[in-house]
């Protein structure tokens, strides 16, 4: 599963490019899109609210963006790009304080959020809301989840599976030890 991870105006405190990552990929697998590819940015709220005045007519920043590749008039042309979603880490700093909930979970939800945008969700209408709220949750709850507490995926077929071998084992089980 592609994923492309750009961090502007970084590192941010308390943002693990690692994390974003699995998270992302473990939505992905969850969407049954494991040959799909996302393009993630987080950024600051200058970046996003430059984007979202451009795209979006609005002169404020935002807490996140999404850019699909599937849409519009030469949409089909995307291929396997689902697009990119753009994350101001400081909105979703200043939002998770006053959630009081970690900032990791809300970088989780803002990425679960435009992945859905990028998919066609939307969130117009209260019945919308709900179901998008609802799927939301559903990927957040995926994507929190240790990968030892993912069903195993299995092997595409043709392939070999991959042994693992000493050192690999090593650094998951220290992994796993955090």
């Amino acid at each position: 599963m592609p994923v492309r991870l750009v961090i502007e105006g970084g590192p941010w405190a308390g943002v693990s490019r690692a994390e974003v990552t699995r998270r992302a990929r473990a939505m992905l697998a969850l969407l049954q899109l494991p040959d799909c590819e996302l393009s993630i940015l987080l950024t600051g709220d200058d970046q996003i609210h430059n984007l979202n005045k451009i795209y979006r007519n609005k002169d404020r920043p935002t807490d996140v963006l999404a850019f699909a590749q599937r849409e519009g008039e030469h949409g089909e042309r995307a291929g396997r790009l689902l697009g990119d979603v753009v994350v101001s880490v400081p909105t979703a700093r200043r939002q998770a304080a006053a959630a009081g909930r970690a900032l990791r979970d809300e970088m989780t939800m803002l990425l679960a959020h435009g992945l859905l945008h990028l998919l066609g969700w939307d969130h117009r209408t209260d019945a919308e809301d709900r179901a998008m709220r609802r799927e939301t949750d559903r990927l957040c709850a995926a994507a929190a989840r240790p990968r030892a507490q993912r069903p195993a995926r299995a092997p595409d077929k043709g392939k070999t599976p991959r042994r693992a071998n000493a050192d690999s084992i090593a650094r998951r089980a220290a992994r796993t030890a955090r």
